[in-house]
């Protein structure tokens, strides 16, 4: 067996020369031309004999022991996959291969082992919440492990401690929070050891093969971990000062709760209150249309009334007058217009626009996206999820006719095959290499899964991403739209529109709905005379805009910088992301449903009574514009380019902070908030602090009380009896305000509310209890408009 040639070697060479350092060379060399990995267990043993000293073998550089650190257990498990390995209590050993001769262990964190330490370890006398204790602002930031990861944290240490590790293979998610989790783990152990960045998008076994086989060298990346740290601690600086500001002064006002504020969550929730304020003073004005019903030879179409470009008629009366004027009189054609428009295969998603399409299509959530995501690149089926970029590089092009072939022989996708096109490689649209940062667009690995086994939720995701790029194989999409103008006895125009598939190119694959989706148009020629089968006035009502979905939440984060007036820093913002990152933005969203300041009810997003208290609290205040972020986003990335100093950030950030203190402090003496809102605020629960109940009236099943519990009014009883009397707090997207209840109780109906909407029609109505139903119900004192 080889072993022995490594040990009898050893003796003889000891023997002869009574150097012991010359043996241990002259069996590493062996033991490095043979790569056998029964040398390598025999070594360990005659170590743990006595009779060989491994622990001296790796000082003096006969062996090169190396750790990689993933960010994730299952990441962890994944990289050493590929490899002989043995799993142990928080770590892998990979035996020796062709790309670790000596082998290697690897071992991960748990996501962010490290955290920035609270307040009153800095100053004992921060931790009590008090306006005369800010600004809570460090001289020096400090990190520390969390209590629930310090096991884990410890077998790190240990491995990074061992005498055999002389190189640590950071192996983060590349990107700025993967930099940011392992370099502050490694400067908590206070690691010295030389280090190398492995920087990989996707998790197949050829990547990773490859990645290891082109690490990076430390330098590289470290500007990342730079602005990650920068931005870390400068949103701990604005959390904490502004969170406790405003807490403290809006209790004042009598809303004892705690408002978290955020650089990134509070622009983001004005732009969500913005918008719920704009629905609620909606007026709703009505209008009419004339609708003409045509039979021109036997084709029957259907077309509005136009005067000077304008189809909406403000008076019933005048309506009615042009509806009874074209009431069977003869019709023609005067003008058809047609125009071609090309339509080419959407871009390959990013995070984003992933997370905006499965809302829209599933009503996915942001997070449950991004979590499906993971999931599927951590068995190496798609690529990295977090990327920004829409692009490829020329070289991740040339691999997709393989990954195409192996998806042409899934049942799901074999009616796609033969491609159009077999190589996008050259096509610009996708591929560009200057649009690539520091990851390409989402795409399915050559790693195919069984698509049977994948469960219904990776399957949907899956095949989300399999189809785009199916889909950019494929030509353009060609249609004809149509206008026709029709005049009813020479002198009234109706305006019809339609629209003719030519080519259907990608739209076999993807097949969108179309906003612009518009009926097909039978085939008219100008100057064909018919007549005016019947006419009729439709009555409608402006509507207000509309609410938010979680996806478009996404895209309003992504796009803010169209919300801003000064074009650069629009030009900045949409340059930067806008805001939050791809790897941020869901957990935005779910710390604004967590914190209550927004409700998400069938895919439609609310802004709470809270939330609008706050943004009213903080006005004009920069904090709460996208203008900040757009200033904050341009340093981060000059920092993280090199060219700009993190010191120089944190102290603009420090003055930020010191002047809105002083101003809110300033202004709070002028806050006013309405009675609506004080009426449908519902303070959290505070730790240690009992809640004070307001009784809003008797319960009409038991003799409790009805009171606030939060998202809905319901009996004080339920703990004692099990009472379920409850009444919603939102009816038909309108609140229902503590005044309203009380009246409701008392005197079995409320006020008259306006602005129900049900299936895009609104109404107005009271609410009336039925007393033998004990149900909530309307009661109608004015028509329902359409």
């Amino acid at each position: 067996m080889p072993w022995k040639e490594v040990i009898n070697n050893y003796w003889k060479v000891k023997k002869d020369t009574g150097d012991y350092i010359v043996s241990i060379v002259h069996c590493h060399n062996i033991f490095r031309k043979l790569l056998d990995i029964d040398i390598y267990l025999s070594l360990r043993t005659l170590d743990l004999m006595g009779k060989m000293d491994f622990g001296m073998l790796c000082k003096k550089g006969a062996i090169i022991m190396k750790l990689i650190i993933a960010e994730k257990p299952d990441q962890g498990s994944t990289l050493a996959s590929i490899f002989k390995h043995k799993k142990q209590n928080g770590f892998i050993e990979i035996f020796p291969n062709d790309v670790f001769p000596q082998g290697a262990y690897v071992t991960w964190a748990i996501g962010h082992v490290c955290q920035l330490v609270s307040p009153e370890k800095y100053q004992q006398g921060w931790k009590k919440w008090s306006l005369d204790n800010l600004p809570i602002i460090p001289e020096q930031f400090e990190y520390e492990v969390s209590k629930d990861k310090a096991k884990q944290f410890a077998i790190i240490k240990k491995l990074v401690s061992d005498s055999q590790v002389t190189e640590i293979i950071h192996a983060g998610d590349a990107g700025r929070e993967g930099e940011l989790i392992i370099r502050n783990i490694l400067r908590l152990t206070k690691c010295h050891k030389p280090m190398k960045r492995l920087w990989i998008s996707s998790l197949t076994a050829n990547s990773i093969k490859e990645g290891f086989k082109k690490l990076l060298d430390e330098q590289e990346t470290r500007s990342l971990f730079f602005e990650a740290y920068t931005r870390a601690c400068a949103d701990w600086v604005v959390g904490m000062n502004a969170s406790r500001l405003y807490s403290l002064l809006l209790q004042k006002q009598g809303f004892s709760d705690v408002f978290s504020v955020g650089r990134v969550q509070t622009p983001t929730l004005a732009l969500i209150v913005k918008r719920e304020l704009e629905i609620e003073n909606f007026k709703a004005e009505p209008f009419w249309e004339v609708l003409a019903h045509f039979s021109m030879n036997g084709k029957k179409y259907t077309g509005k009334w136009q005067n000077d470009g304008e189809t909406r008629v403000k008076t019933k009366e005048l309506a009615e007058k042009v509806a009874a004027f074209c009431k069977d009189k003869p019709a023609e054609v005067s003008e058809v217009q047609s125009e071609r428009k090309e339509f080419f295969p959407p871009l390959l998603y990013n995070l984003s626009a992933l997370q905006a399409e499965a809302n829209k299509r599933f009503k996915f959530s942001p997070k449950k996206t991004l979590d499906v995501m993971q999931k599927l690149y951590q068995k190496g089926n798609v690529s990295y999820p977090r990327s920004d970029s829409r692009y490829v590089t020329k070289e991740e092009a040339n691999t997709f006719p393989e990954i195409l072939n192996k998806l042409s022989h899934i049942k799901d996708y074999e009616n796609f095959f033969p491609l159009p096109l077999a190589s996008i490689s050259e096509n610009k649209r996708y591929v560009n290499e200057k649009k690539v940062t520091d990851h390409y667009a989402i795409i399915p690995t050559e790693q195919i899964p069984n698509v049977m086994r994948l469960s219904p939720d990776e399957k949907i995701i899956y095949d989300l991403v399999v189809t785009s790029l199916i889909a950019a194989h494929y030509n353009k999409a060609i249609a004809e739209y149509t206008t026709v103008t029709t005049m009813v006895d020479g002198r009234a125009a109706f305006i019809s529109k339609g629209k003719v598939q030519i080519e259907e190119g990608w739209r076999k694959v993807l097949n969108p709905k179309d906003n612009d989706d518009e009926p097909a148009l039978p085939k008219l020629s100008e100057g064909e005379q018919g007549r005016t089968d019947k006419v009729e006035v439709k009555e409608s009502k402006t509507q207000p805009p509309k609410r938010y979905t979680e996806g478009q939440l996404i895209t309003l984060m992504k796009t803010a910088g169209k919300h801003i007036d000064d074009k650069e820093l629009e030009r900045i913002l949409t340059k930067t992301e806008g805001l939050g990152t791809e790897a941020t933005r869901a957990g935005i969203i779910t710390m604004l449903k967590d914190r209550l300041y927004i409700e998400v009810n069938k895919n439609l997003v609310y802004a709470t009574a809270k939330a609008k208290i706050l943004i009213e609290a903080i006005g004009k205040e920069i904090l709460a514009s996208p203008e900040m972020t757009a200033k904050w986003e341009q340093k981060l990335k000059e920092i993280s380019e090199g060219s700009a100093a993190p010191k120089q950030f944190m102290e603009q950030t420090k003055k930020m902070v010191i002047h809105l203190i002083s101003s809110s402090m300033g202004q709070a003496t002028t806050w006013t908030f309405s009675e609506d809102i004080r009426e449908n605020f519902a303070p959290g629960k505070q730790k240690g602090r009992k809640q004070t109940v307001t009784k809003l009236g008797p319960c009409k099943k038991c003799d409790g009380s009805v009171v606030d519990k939060g998202s809905f009014y319901g009996c004080s009883n339920y703990q004692k009896n099990h009472c379920n009397f409850t009444i919603s707090k939102k009816i038909l997207g309108k609140n229902i305000t503590q005044k309203n209840i009380k009246l409701l109780l008392s005197e079995g109906k409320t006020e008259l509310i306006e602005g129900f909407v049900n299936k895009e029609k609104t109404f107005n109505a009271r609410l009336f209890l039925d007393e033998a139903e004990k149900k909530v119900k309307f009661l109608w004192e004015e028509k329902a408009s359409k």
